[in-house]
């Protein structure tokens, strides 16, 4: 890496252990404030009828207005999409996605990637290989890291996108289901941060340490040295890595809960090599992030908990929360239920 950018790394990390330490300060957001039903566009490919059923789930649930309706044609069984291909894909895209839409959702399993980049990261910000890397190397930065909008694409021109992904049905139905028991629940849970054996994947671990020796905040942290968490009925958070991870059937997860392991190829959802993070969900959690392609064991191409957990305590949503959480996020795709917000104020009609 070179010293440029160490040092431009540093500093945003610094700003992101700032952000955490004035969580105390910062309040409570109002329920509508963010990314909400209002200015989240579904996007459903018209190809893959699993798309079109979830997608309507989806918008039925959370209703969804008919005009953040978006429907494209992709191949509905190859995990890449070749980037000459989506660049058209996009262009039509942006062309019909109202000025007010902030995010996407992509209602989908197949495909996860184009070219070298992530699907969300390339929905998100358009295919661009600065956000790639051959080997070893840092990657383009998101300007939506550790920042404080509440609306990406008036703010930077970009719209964070997560996948509504599972390996069946029923997976995503009950996704959905744990997305909306998340609402304004304020859960008693614990943030579990876990250092295993595998030094390759623990480069998060410093910041473990710093965390659960510092933070004051609503929940506890607990940094644990163990190759895998058993045995817990409380998991609102759960950072770890590894390449496998064993005892996740005897974990019960909070609904809105988010879970990852750093490693090489995580978001690779149709691979075998390592975990894929739709085992997250399968689990019990209602988000998950991981690498498409080999991103190296740089922690800005993962989520930095400090910064996921500042935003997610003060009542942003898991889309929010999980993208401000990742410096360098166009080698990783984001899964989950994007509207899932369990700190935040319950809107005065629903008391």
């Amino acid at each position: 890496m070179s010293m440029g950018f160490l040092r431009q790394a540093t500093k945003r990390i610094c700003l992101a252990l700032l952000l955490l330490l004035h969580i105390g300060q910062t309040g409570a957001l109002q329920p509508e404030s963010g990314i909400n039903p209002a200015n989240l566009a579904l996007i459903v490919n018209d190809a893959d009828p699993f798309s079109i059923r979830i997608a309507e789930r989806y918008r039925v649930a959370r209703r969804i207005p008919s005009e953040n309706i978006i429907h494209v044609r992709i191949d509905p069984v190859t995990s890449t999409i070749d980037p000459v291909v989506f660049k058209k894909l996009k262009k039509a895209l942006d062309r019909r996605a109202p000025a007010h839409v902030q995010a996407f959702l992509l209602a989908w399993t197949l495909p996860y990637r184009v070219g070298c980049m992530s699907i969300t990261s390339a929905f998100a910000f358009g295919f661009d290989t600065a956000f790639c890397a051959k080997g070893c190397k840092p990657t383009k930065a998101s300007p939506y890291f550790s920042s404080m909008s509440e609306a990406p694409f008036s703010d930077f021109g970009i719209r964070p996108t997560m996948m509504l992904a599972g390996v069946d049905e029923d997976q995503v139905e009950n996704l959905l289901k744990r997305g909306i028991r998340a609402d304004y629940s304020q859960p008693e849970g614990t943030i579990y941060l876990v250092t295993t054996g595998d030094k390759a994947r623990s480069t998060r671990s410093p910041v473990f340490r710093k965390l659960a020796a510092e933070f004051r905040g609503r929940l506890p942290i607990r940094h644990l040295y163990t190759e895998a968490l058993v045995d817990k009925k409380d998991v609102m958070l759960y950072f770890t890595g590894a390449k496998w991870l064993a005892g996740m059937d005897t974990l019960e997860f909070l609904p809105g809960a988010a879970a990852d392991h750093l490693t090489s190829a995580g978001g690779v959802l149709d691979g075998i090599g390592q975990m894929s993070i739709l085992r997250w969900l399968e689990a019990g959690a209602t988000a998950s992030y991981g690498a498409v392609v080999e991103p190296c064991n740089y922690p800005q191409k993962f989520p930095h908990p400090g910064v996921f957990i500042a935003n997610y305590l003060r009542g942003e949503s898991l889309i929010e929360s999980y993208w401000k959480s990742v410096d360098w996020p166009g080698q990783g795709v984001f899964v989950g239920e994007p509207l899932a917000r369990p700190f935040a104020l319950k809107p005065a009609d629903q008391m």
